[in-house]
C-alpha cells in the first residue's frame, strides 16, 4: 500500500490505533476497578468493544478499499 494512502497517517494523535486501544481498554479496566460488578463492566464494555472493532477493524479495511478505487489504473 502506497504510504501517502495510509489511513493513519492523516489522524490525530488522539486517533491512532494504539491510543484507541489504551483508551477503551482503560475504559474497561476503570469500570472493573471502581465498581466491582460484573454486570456493568459488561455493559460498558459491548459499545467500547464495538467501538474499537470499528475504528481498528472496519474503517480502516473501508478507507483502504476507497483508495484502491480512488487510484489510477495501472499501464502494466
Amino acid at each position: 500500500m502506497d504510504p501517502s494512502k495510509n489511513v493513519w497517517q492523516a489522524k490525530p494523535w488522539w486517533c491512532q490505533p494504539w491510543s484507541i486501544l489504551l483508551t477503551g481498554v482503560t475504559i474497561i479496566l476503570a469500570s472493573w476497578f471502581l465498581l466491582k460488578l460484573i454486570w456493568l463492566t459488561t455493559l460498558v464494555a459491548i459499545p467500547v468493544l464495538a467501538w474499537m472493532i470499528f475504528f481498528l477493524v472496519i474503517y480502516p479495511q473501508v478507507m483502504q478499499t476507497e483508495f484502491a478505487e480512488d487510484s489510477p489504473p495501472s499501464l502494466d
